[in-house]
């Protein structure tokens, strides 16, 4: 796949595309439906398949003050629609400025001139432009003036009736809830960052930890998870199982909140490599300790519970 940071200046043989434009945080299910969509026409028209989407996420431009997020940051929201087949992945910046382009305006400068488009997909509930004035509709007519077709992805649900949405991902992670947010997901929720330093107490006591900061991740409820641990080497991922804690380690006094990974069976220097932690499943809330030994216990406890469940999961490493 791909990837264009503008939709300016594209290689001609860009043009002409079928595109999926969205947000795309998560790239659930619901999202998946919009992009395949572009790739069946894409398909039939014989013309690449392309996704737009806008980077960084319009809420970090409006509401800059408000809690971590994000679902699928750039790196793995751009990793999730490379795996569903698209050809080309163009990435606006998103800022005050480009928030200001009256909606006929993007459709005319970024689908018409910039993108060449040949086809246009979103979800039926899609807005843009200034004041979020940009509809479906108005992409139906412009469409018909400009010469590119339109099609509206309707919601979609899953078996309980309920549409997929990152909204709901959300709220199951709030609550601990890994299953739930692997369910709407269509995969794991992932964390994915660089070893930082800590203070070596994992070490101290026997469970040595592989650190990394939450970024602009929205935030599950502090607690151990057992997790599924992706080290990158070159191309390939090599998949390890493990226990997490998230939360600001109180038994230490900790300071912020920060994800603890203790893999099992393996021994080796990590700082400054790249992790992605898949929340399998939530096993407790944080607390704290009296003491160095009550907590060694219950990790014990933890990574016994930890590999039962890990042992019994049939999450696929992909």
């Amino acid at each position: 796949m791909r990837i264009f940071r503008h939709y300016e200046t594209l290689p001609e043989d860009t043009r002409g595309a079928a595109i999926a434009i969205g947000n795309f945080d998560g790239v659930h299910p619901g999202h998946q439906a919009v992009i395949n969509e572009a790739g069946l026409i894409a398909h039939d028209m014989g013309v690449p398949w392309a996704v737009l989407t806008f980077e960084p996420h319009p809420r970090k431009v409006f509401a800059p003050d408000q809690p971590p997020f994000r679902l699928t940051p750039f790196r793995a929201k751009a990793r999730e629609i490379e795996r569903l087949g698209a050809d080309i992945l163009i990435v606006q910046r998103f800022n005050k400025a480009f928030s200001m382009l009256e909606a006929k305006d993007f459709v005319t400068a970024a689908l018409v001139q910039g993108l060449g488009a040949g086809h246009v997909v979103s979800g039926y509930d899609f807005v843009f432009g200034h004041k979020r004035s940009g509809h479906c509709d108005l992409l139906l007519e412009m469409g018909e003036k400009h010469g590119f077709g339109f099609t509206a992805v309707n919601a979609i649900k899953d078996d309980t009736g309920e549409a997929y949405s990152s909204t709901r991902v959300r709220d199951c992670l709030k609550t601990g809830d890994a299953r739930g947010a692997a369910a709407v997901l269509g995969r794991d929720y992932e964390i994915e960052g660089l070893v930082i330093k800590g203070e070596h107490r994992g070490h101290t006591i026997g469970f040595p930890t592989a650190n990394i900061a939450l970024g602009p991740y929205q935030r599950p409820v502090n607690g151990v998870y057992a997790v599924r641990a992706g080290l990158e080497a070159g191309a390939d991922v090599e998949w390890l199982d493990g226990v997490a804690n998230i939360g600001e380690r109180p038994t230490f006094s900790g300071d912020g909140v920060v994800l603890e990974v203790f893999l099992f069976d393996f021994d080796a220097d990590l700082y400054g490599k790249r992790l992605r932690v898949r929340l399998v499943d939530f096993l407790r809330e944080e607390k704290t300790f009296d003491g160095i030994d009550g907590l060694k216990a219950q990790i014990a406890l933890d990574v016994t519970k930890a590999k039962d469940i890990l042992t019994s999961n049939e999450t696929k490493d992909t």
